[in-house]
């Protein structure tokens, strides 16, 4: 996982954990304390497709970076092929797209919560919402607490953007005609939808805006 600096020089932030190399880093969130929380699915080592076909030297991890010691720590270690992550407007929960499935039906295909501690730690994790068909992939929070994620993978009607309650309840979906796999809030009011596809880039004006950390 690397840092881009405002002069365009590259700072690798972490590329190893307990002497062993990191599987294919996917998803980063950074939280108002600094720290850095990011998914290790290792889908970049899984064959020659996304980058270079390699052994898992370690599990797919959802790690914690401490951004001035430079210490990580593994948060969630139970999870089939950890994916997009996102807080909630507060910090006191942590949303994780687990995209098992795509090794087989018989894995995981939904997204999960969890309580964050201290801004250190996870607790109490448990499934938000089941994707049925498909899978979510990044996932974003607007202010009210909503998670928006970019779906996909389960049939033509399924591909876009799902846009869930926070209590899990499916409230809306925006149809593309291709998979979407990462999303982000932008704009001067935080209110355009920018959504990356398979092959395009989309953007949407929508009635909510983006959360910001506190």
């Amino acid at each position: 996982m690397t840092r881009t600096e405002l002069d365009g020089t590259i700072t690798v932030l972490i590329d190893h954990f307990q002497g062993k190399p990191l599987n294919a880093p996917n998803d980063v969130v950074v939280h108002s304390n600094g720290s850095i929380w990011f998914t290790d699915p290792g889908y970049g080592i899984l064959s020659s497709y996304e980058g270079h076909k390699a052994p898992f030297e370690l599990p797919a991890n959802v790690y914690r970076l401490d951004a001035r010691t430079g210490e990580a720590t593994v948060l969630v270690g139970d999870m089939r092929r950890p994916n997009g992550l996102c807080f909630s407007p507060d910090e006191k929960r942590l949303y994780i797209c687990d995209t098992g499935s795509s090794d087989g039906p018989q894995y995981p295909h939904n997204i999960r919560v969890y309580d964050v501690v201290d801004g250190l730690r996870l607790a109490n994790g448990r499934v938000f919402v089941e994707m049925g068909a498909g899978l979510a992939d990044g996932i974003r929070a607007d202010v009210d607490g909503n998670i928006w994620s970019g779906a996909g993978w389960g049939g033509e009607d399924f591909s876009g953007v799902h846009v869930f309650a926070p209590e899990g309840k499916l409230i809306g979906k925006i149809h593309l005609p291709e998979i979407c796999a990462n999303i982000c809030f932008g704009g001067a009011k935080r209110d355009r939808l920018f959504m990356a596809a398979s092959t395009s880039l989309y953007s949407l004006y929508v009635g909510t805006q983006g959360a910001l950390v506190p």
